[in-house]
């Protein structure tokens, strides 16, 4: 029984052993297959160097063709040649630009010498080989193909936000009108007997009868009526104290040409609209300055709009707006913002836009909720590229400029509005560039496997 035990221990350290040799192996062969892969090879493209960083070929010995034994091969004759970065290396025909580790392709150096990452020689880049462009990525056109590649074309165009707001109806306090006694009299008759009554322009409100009123116009009638020279002054003076005692010039004449006291005044309503306030009833007793009612037009109101905080910035003075109120189905009401009010709600977090709105046919009425849209098109037009062309870090924004032969770069841009799955460049892009769509994330991997470094784009082609 022992025995057996034995047996089968050895049978498992064996199996042990030879699993382990096969991974080593294993290991050991795709390590040779990465040394013998050219140096600007990605993983991706494999040994066949399909995505490979960009830039024209040498002709002859292109050293982006080399593997990294090559490499190192070349930094041992440069060291003995005394060779260093700026400097032709006589059998590539190029000039070096700076030495770096394959494994660590941020880091450059100016000299050749040995890798402080790993252990291993640095390799050279030369200037006009692919693996020396720290510029752009190429990605060959079958793996172009795999990925899906889109590309679109940036244009120049206006992005106006639409920003939908409820809101409430008010009166239009700019429509509103106060109607004050001008003298001391009695209220003989009143044709508005409620608040909310509808009246008219040119409306006779109430009469009120003005005791004061007609020794003023007595004394005038017995002046016009004498006969003299040196009257007219005496004549001024008595239409002077007409007016004193609150008579208008339009009563005045109508005393003038009656030739009668006209110890009543009837009081118009100066504007169409609805009685908001009733301060009188039939009998009392009114003193100057007193107000007698308030009337508020309709043809315009007011929709205090809670616009979201953050959507604010695009609310200004002069916005149309586009409101629909539920109690009036099917029907539109146009109108601008008026003013942003300087408020902000803290527990809605929202900031109040008051928009005049049309009503014509007084249908919208205070206190009615009502659904805005705001359309800004008075913005300027702007380069515009798809959202999903830009690549968010948190820190920029990066997308991939699609160039010639296949090759791709990153480039950092400024970015304004976002809507409708478009987005605003505010700088770093030209008109006519193309932009990647699909797969970018993809490429801008690549790029940071490489090194690349995504810039602001000044127009000119890399």
């Amino acid at each position: 029984m022992k025995k057996t035990h034995i047996a089968v221990g050895v049978f498992a350290l064996a199996a042990l052993a030879g699993g382990g040799y096969g991974l080593w192996a294993l290991g050991m062969n795709q390590g040779m297959e990465m040394m013998s892969a050219p140096i600007g090879a990605a993983t991706e493209g494999g040994a066949n160097g399909e995505v490979t960083s960009g830039g024209p070929g040498t002709g002859g010995q292109d050293p982006s063709t080399w593997n990294i034994p090559q490499g190192e091969a070349a930094t041992r004759r440069h060291m003995e040649s005394g060779i260093r970065a700026g400097d032709v290396d006589p059998e590539t025909g190029l000039a070096v630009q700076y030495y770096h580790d394959p494994m660590v392709p941020g880091r450059k150096f100016d000299s050749p010498g040995k890798s402080p990452f790993m252990d291993m020689m640095l390799v050279p880049a030369y200037s006009g080989a692919d693996s020396a462009d720290n510029s752009s990525v190429k990605v060959s056109p079958r793996i172009q193909q795999n990925l899906g590649i889109r590309t679109a074309a940036v244009a120049m165009g206006m992005l106006a936000p639409e920003i939908s707001a409820s809101g409430s109806v008010q009166w239009n306090e700019r429509e509103r009108v106060v109607i004050q006694s001008r003298a001391m009299g009695y209220v003989e008759k009143l044709n508005v007997t409620a608040t909310l009554d509808s009246v008219q322009q040119g409306q006779t409100l109430l009469t009120v009868y003005v005791p004061d009123w007609i020794a003023a116009q007595e004394e005038f009638l017995s002046l016009q009526k004498m006969k003299g020279e040196n009257l007219q002054p005496l004549v001024d003076a008595a239409r002077q104290r007409m007016l004193q005692v609150g008579m208008s010039n339009a009563q005045i004449r109508q005393v003038e040409q009656s030739g009668r006291t006209q110890p009543r005044v009837a009081i118009v309503a100066p504007r169409s609209g609805v009685i908001t306030e009733l301060m009188v009833r039939e009998g009392m007793t009114v003193q100057p300055g007193m107000t007698l009612m308030e009337i508020n037009g309709l043809s315009t109101v007011w929709v205090q709009a809670e616009v979201p905080e953050g959507q604010a910035v695009y609310v200004r003075p002069g916005v149309n707006v586009v409101a629909k109120a539920q109690a009036v189905p099917g029907r539109s009401f146009e109108g601008t913002v008026q003013a942003v009010l300087p408020q902000l709600n803290s527990n809605t977090r929202t900031v109040l836009a008051r928009i005049v709105l049309k009503n014509p046919e007084q249908k919208l009425l205070p206190g009615m909720f009502v659904q805005t849209r705001f359309m800004d098109s008075s913005r300027p037009e702007t380069l515009i590229v798809p959202s999903e062309a830009v690549i968010q870090t948190g820190r920029r924004a990066v997308v991939m400029l699609a160039n010639e032969e296949g090759r791709f770069t990153p480039v950092e841009i400024k970015t304004g509005i976002e809507f409708d799955g478009k987005t605003e460049v505010l700088e770093g892009l030209q008109p006519g560039q193309e932009v990647v769509l699909s797969g970018q994330f993809l490429i801008d991997s690549e790029a940071s496997l490489r090194g690349l470094e995504a810039r602001l784009n000044t127009g000119e082609q890399p």
